[in-house]
């Protein structure tokens, strides 16, 4: 057997250079690391080693840099990934968030924090975490829940096991998640000889399982008896590519089609039948159609709370759910009839079955009565307006004017969410990009690298609020230096104000959320636009939507960064559309707003159990 001498560390980014995605390009793209005693020596020399065979990235935070590398596979529809690799001890668990985000989400993504020495010689090693009642503890122990595979490598040769399980989780479209590889940081530096075929290049393709003959049968007898059938298209018709066939499906048979936070823009939003986001932060348009289904099709969505309204929105009597997923467990939910397969194949096979029969079209008027509703939200302002504070929907309104055919909008928490979901008009697949299932505040500016890394010729607006901005900015500053031309507009309402929205309808008192609510907030003096600028990025604070319009046609010049800052008001949200949502009020409270919407919550559960 020939075999070649290398450390762990050379053999592990050696072997990742050559895991070939189906486009003949690298699957993992490179990575991302920020180095400690952890990984410097055995990795960081293995990195630097390989070059430009497996580049490396430098981030200035841990979390972060693991945003950029979840929104560059996010982005390219998980056909690939990037590694992101930091020191133990704070640097891994900073990452753990970001596992939370990966792995809510079904992305890959492949964590390799470094890991306490394996022949335990200096234990307690520097920001060793020790268990006093298990000695094979250490902190990267807390990715296990937030991984779809662990494995912690304290001999070399795990990795020629660990790696090919790595990579078989990343590409697999039911397991697909974040991956972690604990990496002790002597075994990295420890030398083994390899055998030379385990560094054969290897293509990875990522399977279409292929529709059961029973559940497809079954399913398709479902559909032809439904009376007013809609489909909700989740992320899956993304990552399946099932667009198209979406499109065909619902053209042929008139069923409506609703979208969640992350299946939105899988349907141009001027598509007859695409009646918009659902739920929570869905249009009265796509909520009426859903309200009145008697068969509920779920495509590749896992079925969150703010889709279903808390499972109050799909209320008809008898309604039926039917869940086409790749992944069991997401295919079976709530009682749901599954159909596992991969969502563009399934909808394939659905079609012929269903050509017979069409179903009613949805009234016209649904739709247009919701953007005639909206529409003047979203509208500029009169300039009689004078000083009045812009509200978020008129900032949408202003970024969807200066948009472009191959724009991105990003988002993750707060208050854009449900207004983008609600408001945004996208016009092709992957135009909006939506970490909604997390909600990671913090997500945004990173987030906002990573779609440009994955796409350079996209224009990627990121917006976010004044809370996301002070979570975390620090990546702001790596854009820069990389050069990545992204717009980042910075909605300041001096808090967080979708919180504050919810606390006072769930009859709290406005309290610690808005600046002015909090203790010491008003001596807040914070300058987003020269914060910004100190970072290196080219930076303005506007006064109104007029000067939000000016700007953002500037920033079509820049070659870099972006920061645009608009003070808005907290308090208005889009008055039309939504659907209850399940948080829980206070049994007992001396405050007579806490008990009437105490009794106004029980009511919703009454009429959620009779549905």
């Amino acid at each position: 057997m020939t075999t070649i001498r290398l450390t762990a560390a050379q053999a592990m980014v050696k072997w990742l250079s050559v895991q070939m995605a189906e486009d003949g390009t690298p699957f993992i793209a490179g990575a991302w690391a920020i180095f400690g005693h952890g990984n410097v020596a055995g990795l960081g020399e293995a990195l630097h080693g390989i070059g430009d065979g497996l580049p490396t990235w430098r981030g200035h935070n841990e979390q972060t840099m693991a945003h950029a590398a979840i929104a560059y596979a996010k982005q390219l529809g998980r056909r690939h990934a990037v590694m992101v690799t930091s020191s133990i001890g704070p640097g891994a668990l900073n990452m753990v968030t970001a596992a939370g985000v990966a792995h809510v989400n079904r992305l890959p993504v492949l964590f390799v924090p470094g890991d306490v020495f394996a022949n335990r010689g200096p234990d307690p090693v520097l920001q060793q975490v020790e268990d006093f009642t298990d000695g094979t503890v250490s902190a990267n122990d807390c990715f296990r829940p937030v991984s779809r595979y662990f494995d912690r490598i304290t001999r070399p040769e795990h990795l020629l096991t660990a790696l090919p399980r790595a990579l078989r989780v990343m590409t697999d479209p039911a397991d697909c998640g974040p991956v972690t590889l604990a990496f002790c940081q002597d075994v990295q530096a420890e030398a083994h000889d390899w055998p030379l075929a385990f560094f054969a290049p290897k293509v990875w393709r990522i399977r279409r399982p292929q529709p059961d003959p029973v559940e497809l049968s079954q399913i398709a007898a479902l559909i032809r008896a439904a009376a007013n059938p809609v489909l909700v298209a989740g992320g899956g018709v993304h990552y399946s590519g099932a667009t198209d066939i979406l499109r065909s499906f619902a053209s042929t048979t008139g069923i409506p089609v609703v979208e969640t936070q992350a299946g939105k823009s899988a349907l141009p939003w001027d598509h007859p039948l695409n009646m918009g986001a659902v739920g929570v932060t869905g249009t009265a348009a796509a909520n009426a159609v859903a309200a009145a289904a008697d068969l509920v099709i779920g495509v590749g969505t896992r079925f969150q709370d703010f889709t279903t309204g808390s499972w109050a929105l799909f209320a008809r009597p008898g309604r039926r759910l039917v869940s086409i997923n790749v992944a069991a467990h997401d295919a079976m939910k709530h009682g749901a009839e599954p159909l596992c397969a991969d969502a563009r194949d399934a909808l394939e096979a659905l079609l012929p079955l269903l050509r017979e029969q069409e179903w009613p079209r949805p009234d016209p008027a649904l739709k247009a009565g919701w953007f005639a509703a909206v529409d003047p939200l979203t509208a500029a302002p009169e300039a009689a307006a004078g000083n009045a504070l812009a509200t978020d929907q008129q900032v949408i309104g202003a970024v969807q004017r200066a948009a472009g055919p191959d724009t991105v909008v990003m988002c993750a928490a707060g208050t854009m969410p449900g207004e983008l979901h609600k408001l945004w008009k996208a016009t092709r697949p992957m135009s909006y990009h939506m970490e909604y299932g997390f909600s990671c505040m913090g997500y945004e500016i990173a987030g906002a690298m990573g779609i440009r890394m994955a796409e350079p010729d996209r224009d990627v607006i990121c917006m976010l609020g004044d809370g996301s901005y002070m979570m975390a900015n620090s990546e702001l500053a790596t854009a820069v230096m990389m050069g990545l031309k992204i717009t980042v507009v910075i909605t300041d309402n001096r808090g967080f104000g979708c919180i504050n929205r919810l606390q006072m309808a769930t009859g709290g008192a406005e309290f610690n959320n808005l600046l002015k609510d909090a203790r010491g907030g008003a001596n807040s003096r914070i300058d987003f636009a020269a914060h910004a600028a100190s970072m290196g990025a080219v930076s303005v604070r506007v006064r109104d939507i007029a000067g939000l319009e000016q700007a953002l046609a500037r920033a079509k010049d820049e070659s870099g960064p972006v920061v645009v800052v608009i003070d808005t008001d907290p308090y208005p949200s889009t008055p039309f559309g939504g659907h209850w949502w399940d948080v829980a009020v206070p049994e007992v409270s001396d405050r007579a707003e806490v008990r009437a919407a105490r009794a106004a919550y029980e009511e919703r559960l009454r009429a959620q159990s009779a549905g």
